[in-house]
């Protein structure tokens, strides 16, 4: 079994440090970000990967630092790792600590590889409509997902499926495709892939982009934001100045909403000219139907201001949304 140095931090992280546990490699360290203050009452929480690492007894650190930190590079070089696993760990690491461990570092990266090099690969694929994304495991370099590549799973991403379930589901097909790169690193038959230069890159995801933008966005742009937001901060609009997030959307056309709403038929042809943004229709019975650019957005599960998100049905038993007003 690989002598290991595991580096991680979010749930995702979490899956791939117990896949490697349960496989038996003897884990030396896990290191992990510092504690974070959370809630009201801003405690700190320690991240799932130590939550995990203590449970199993694992030694645990937490430098605030990993560039220009002698005494935390001093102590990995004193336990020699073999391989140090990186997955989401939420820091670039300097070439010194790439050059410690004698088998390399090796990073789980949520896309398939050399698109969506960066820090939101998942929410990206989402962001874009992707239809399929996967899982790289690879070979760490000083560039940013730019080392040699190992192994790769393809993954189908469902029409609705949001970036939370997506994260979800790679999280279990990356902690499996380490524990067979470990495998095959250790009978030393590792393969080695060097990366094309058509790539493709995965930013950070900033507060702005979540507003909609109901004149320049499609309805289908507008779905994959709002699933591609979800869990992480959810996209928003104002109504009468008061700011309402979406958790999920439907994408209609014209004939859809017609199948629904009948009596809609004979004024089909003035859809074109209503200002995307326009509710169209807002009850508890039927739900809420917003006008876009090339469709209709259907609203399923939204969330008022310092409230709960829930299904539109119980959002508009509670408030009124008037037709023909406009989302901005």
């Amino acid at each position: 079994m690989l002598r290991i140095v595991f580096m991680g931090t979010p749930d995702f992280a979490q899956k791939s440090l117990e896949a490697v546990y349960e496989a038996g490699h003897k884990i030396e360290a896990v290191v992990t970000n510092t504690d974070k203050p959370k809630g009201r009452g801003m405690k700190l929480i320690p991240s799932p990967v130590k939550q995990y690492a203590v449970e199993k007894g694992l030694k645990v650190l937490q430098p605030a630092k990993v560039r220009n930190n002698e005494e935390f590079l001093n102590e990995i070089k004193q336990i020699n790792p073999d391989v140090i696993c990186v997955v989401a760990y939420g820091k670039i690491l300097p070439k010194e600590l790439l050059d410690i461990p004698s088998k390399g570092c090796i990073n789980v990266h949520g896309s398939l590889l050399p698109q969506y090099r960066g820090a939101a690969p998942i929410q990206w694929a989402v962001l874009n409509g992707d239809k399929k994304t996967g899982i790289t495991t690879m070979y760490m370099d000083v560039g940013m997902d730019t080392g040699d590549m190992i192994l790769k799973e393809e993954v189908e991403i469902g029409d609705n499926e949001t970036t939370g379930e997506l994260w979800d589901r790679l999280s279990d097909v990356g902690a499996k495709l380490l524990v067979k790169t470990l495998d095959l690193i250790e009978k030393g038959t590792a393969p080695r892939e060097k990366q094309g230069e058509d790539f493709t890159l995965a930013p950070m995801l900033d507060k702005e982009m979540a507003k909609i933008d109901w004149n320049a966005k499609t309805a289908e742009e507008i779905k994959n934001l709002v699933r591609g937001l979800n869990p992480i901060m959810g996209a928003y609009s104002f109504i009468d100045g008061k700011k309402i997030k979406f958790w999920k959307v439907e994408n209609l056309n014209n004939k859809n909403l017609i199948e629904k709403f009948p009596e809609l038929a004979e004024y089909e042809y003035k859809m074109r000219d209503i200002e995307p943004g326009t509710v169209l229709f807002s009850d508890a019975k039927d739900g809420l139907f917003i006008k876009a650019n090339e469709g209709i957005i259907r609203v399923l599960e939204m969330q008022a201001e310092n409230a709960k998100r829930m299904s539109t049905s119980d959002f508009l038993r509670g408030n009124s949304i008037e037709v023909g007003k406009i989302f901005e």
